[in-house]
């Protein structure tokens, strides 16, 4: 047993993940503050894409996805508008098999959508998230007011247009090719049964080769032999996998879903417990009110966590992704705000596996 107790931020597909070592494997994640996420971008392209504008990511000092446009920031305080038509031939390819916008098995889910300038909206879906927000409020980390009907019905609406968009996709894609296999209706002990006869292979050839990878490093961190190794690129396996070990396959979000982890899709925002207008009483940096920010504060603060497992910029290559494990606020604070593309956000819990090894 692991002796950590993180809190861990991501977007839906990343939250899932999350989800399903919290079900396999003795994970040392506890709480889960899961992103709204509609779509992510490709780093690569997204440079590219810049170009064309006659940027480079080093000029920018802040991104916003807003009224169908990714507004940039410069430096130099100008503000660029690309239209999210024009971006969205950057956008991932597995974002379109994705139907969840609100990261519907965290603890809490946080977005802007529904609330007004400097408030986000905020989905306590467990016991363990009402407690926090309950405390937060408390303390006076945040203050929190009522969600009205007409902001229920714009979140439930756009949530629904993800889940429609996509189920599409996932039906002209497996016309074309393999099932998705994360939307299959199975029982937990059919899922049992298909995990135990799958390995790397199966993984690589029903998710990895067919587009659906998240980059998540799930799959890396679960693999009881290190053979797995992922960085920007696909996972790539060094060695033969243990016959006996499934643990890649069981983890992965893009393979089959637990019945209790499951959304039928009938639930546009999936099941919770309140939904929330929230503002941030002690931080202003970021976005969607700091409420990640402040509520990571407020759990490393008063010790319901040891760590905070988070997404920082790199210093050497502008706004470029990396994961980190830790306990420093000030560090919490730096690294608020959206990047808008994807890292292995598991990678640092290897450490503290080996380390509990």
């Amino acid at each position: 047993m692991s002796e950590h107790r993180i809190a861990m931020v991501g977007t839906p597909c990343e939250i899932m993940a999350a989800s399903k070592m919290q079900h396999y494997t003795d994970s040392p994640i506890d709480v889960k503050l899961g992103l709204f996420c509609m779509e992510n971008f490709s780093y690569k392209y997204f440079g590219n894409l810049l170009k064309e504008y006659d940027l480079k990511m080093d000029d920018i000092e802040k991104f916003q996805i807003d009224k169908g446009f990714v507004f940039l920031l410069l430096k130099t305080k100008e503000t660029v508008k690309i239209p999210l038509s024009v971006a969205k031939r950057i956008i991932r390819k597995n974002c379109n098999i994705c139907v969840e916008l609100t990261s519907e098995t965290s603890d809490i889910s946080i977005g802007s959508i529904g609330s007004e300038d400097g408030w986000s909206t905020v989905i306590i879906r467990s016991r363990k998230g009402m407690e926090i927000v309950e405390g937060a409020i408390e303390q006076k980390y945040i203050e929190a007011k009522e969600f009205s009907e007409p902001q229920f019905n714009l979140l439930n609406k756009l949530a629904g247009n993800k889940i429609n968009k996509n189920l599409e996709h996932i039906e002209k894609k497996e016309f074309l090719a393999r099932p998705v296999l994360y939307q299959r209706e199975k029982s937990d002990d059919s899922i049992a049964d298909e995990i135990s006869q799958s390995n790397f292979l199966d993984l690589k050839s029903n998710i990895i080769d067919v587009g659906a990878c998240v980059l998540c490093g799930a799959c890396e961190y679960a693999c009881p032999d290190n053979l797995i190794t992922i960085d920007d690129t696909k996972p790539i396996m060094k060695g033969e996998c243990p016959q006996d070990c499934h643990a890649c396959f069981a983890v992965c979000p893009r393979t089959f879903i637990p019945e209790d982890l499951r959304n039928d899709n009938s639930k546009p925002i999936g099941d919770y417990v309140k939904v929330l207008s929230v503002k941030s009483i002690k931080h202003s940096q970021g976005q969607d009110g700091s409420i990640v920010t402040t509520l990571l504060d407020y759990l490393l603060t008063n010790d319901i966590v040891t760590d905070a497992l988070i997404v920082d910029k790199k210093d050497d290559l502008a706004w470029k992704p990396y994961a980190k494990v830790t306990r420093d606020i000030d560090e919490v604070v730096k690294s608020g705000g959206t990047k808008y593309s994807v890292c292995p956000v598991f990678k640092p819990l290897k450490d503290i596996k080996e380390e509990a090894d």
